[in-house]
């Protein structure tokens, strides 16, 4: 789910900030931009956000001011320099070359200049473990505003199926008295004088209307409904997947309803069953 948290905590001139921002992702997948010193705390701070966001791509920075780590000096890694200056003036004397600016072209050698390797004291950490628990709180805080917000719109949509349902009735109706006058009508013009076997006729007008009965598709669109709805209203987490898969549900049976219809009235709702349904479903990528 989309969200954002912001925390800081503070002793003295020490100060640390955590903003934590994140995006719609199936899977979590954290991005860390931090102070070198934090390097070595790296696998708790993922352990940390792991369990405060479960889910979604987030972007995580750390800023820490008021200490010696705040801003990250340069090292010098003095063997290796000594090693490709020896190399580069020998190469430079046996090949008759000018050596040039031979200091400014060492420094750009990777693993020459690095950052200086320091160490997180305990009270910035704690003041980072402070920081981020703020950070979370907001975060899903944000996310629990944002999830009602969705709960009422999702209760909405599948509220409108339901009502959809309902007007799919008096039609249902109508259509098995168009479609006996159809058929017969057909058949007299078909047949012209010749005498109809009435019985044969009513039979076969039963078993063409079994097949476009569509009293299970509406009944169990309706249970999926609002199993839809309870499972939404339940205590618990991680309930995005098990309503995608209600969703999968309830699309089959639209489909089917749709596909026996034989009507166009009982099509057109089909088809604002449908609408419903797709925003119920972009609604879903958001839901953890």
């Amino acid at each position: 789910m989309t969200a954002y948290g912001r925390g800081s905590a503070s002793s003295g001139i020490l100060r640390v900030e955590v903003e934590v921002r994140s995006v719609n992702s199936k899977f979590l997948d954290l991005r860390l931009k931090y102070p070198n010193a934090y390097r070595e705390r790296e696998m708790d701070l993922r352990q940390m956000l792991a369990a405060g966001i479960e889910r979604g791509k987030a972007d995580v920075t750390i800023q820490l001011s008021g200490s010696d780590h705040a801003v990250e000096a340069p090292a010098i890694d003095a063997v290796l320099f000594r090693r490709y200056a020896r190399e580069i003036l020998a190469l430079a004397g046996e090949l008759g070359l000018a050596p040039g600016d031979t200091v400014m072209q060492i420094l750009r050698i990777p693993q020459v200049v690095t950052l200086a390797d320091v160490q997180l004291s305990e009270e910035e950490w704690q003041l980072t473990v402070e920081a981020l628990e703020e950070a979370l709180y907001q975060f899903n805080r944000f996310r629990s505003d944002e999830g009602q917000a969705l709960a009422r719109d999702l209760s909405t949509r599948l509220d409108n199926i339901l009502a959809l349902i309902e007007e799919v009735t008096p039609l249902e109706n109508d259509r098995i008295h168009r479609t006996r006058h159809r058929i017969r009508q057909n058949l007299a013009e078909f047949l012209e004088n010749e005498q109809v076997d009435e019985n044969r006729f009513e039979q076969e007008i039963l078993f063409y209307l079994e097949k476009m009965d569509i009293t299970e598709e509406k009944v169990r669109l309706a249970q999926h409904c609002r199993y839809f709805l309870d499972e939404m209203a339940a205590d618990g987490k991680d309930k995005g997947r098990k309503l995608n898969f209600i969703t999968q549900e309830i699309g089959r049976e639209i489909n089917t309803l749709g596909a026996k219809a034989y009507d166009s009235g009982i099509q057109q709702i089909v088809v604002l069953m449908k609408n419903e349904l797709e925003k119920v479903k972009e609604q879903l990528a958001n839901i953890l």
